[in-house]
């Protein structure tokens, strides 16, 4: 981990990003921790209040060391998880965490030809990193099954930056905003975040 980068105003391209969670991945787990990262349990409650019926096959973008991932498996039973990131690093931890039926390597923001398509697919705490919401979506479209949910989180001063209220109108025909939350702290006892930035965990439902 490179602490002369700030994670507020971002790491730089993917190839710096790559880098930045490769050296961070052993410490990641227990740094989220000490600054009170509590996005992918707040995710996950949200997830058990609105869902009707348990996912089963789930993707989960992003995934770095498995946070979310692990959370998925705490609180669903006998579901099928698939993993992808950037970081190989990351993807390691996250393989010996034995929760993943399949992990990738790859960005987001290019489209993988899965062999099957999910119920959920979560994207929890990468969406900072998102260059082209066109072609995220586009992807995650692809990706879901007909009704199937979208979960992920943003920080809000990215979102009125990027004016993403926007975004998500432009989406309109694909998806419908199932819940959007209220403003929940996202990194509390970092001293770049505190109280300051905070975030919002969106449920989008595919339908068509």
């Amino acid at each position: 981990m490179d602490k002369s980068i700030s994670l507020v105003g971002g790491i730089g391209g993917i190839k710096t990003t790559e880098r930045y969670y490769d050296n961070w991945s052993k410490k990641y787990d227990s740094t989220l921790n000490t600054w009170n990262y509590t996005v992918p349990k707040k995710s996950i409650n949200l997830l058990k209040k609105k869902l009707i019926r348990k996912p089963n096959k789930i993707l989960d973008l992003a995934c770095g060391t498995g946070l979310f991932g692990e959370q998925l498996i705490k609180n669903f039973k006998n579901i099928q998880i698939t993993g992808s990131d950037i970081s190989e690093k990351s993807l390691i931890i996250a393989k010996e965490k034995k929760i993943y039926k399949k992990l990738y390597k790859i960005d987001f923001e290019k489209k993988k030809n899965f062999t099957t398509k999910f119920e959920l697919v979560s994207m929890i705490g990468a969406m900072t990193y998102c260059k082209n919401f066109k072609k995220l979506f586009s992807n995650i479209d692809y990706y879901l099954l007909k009704n199937g949910i979208f979960i992920f989180s943003h920080r809000i001063d990215l979102w009125e930056k990027q004016n993403f209220d926007n975004v998500l109108r432009n989406i309109e025909k694909k998806f419908k905003i199932f819940f959007i939350s209220r403003p929940h702290n996202y990194l509390p006892l970092n001293q770049d975040f505190g109280n300051k930035i905070k975030i919002r965990i969106v449920l989008l439902k595919k339908i068509k």
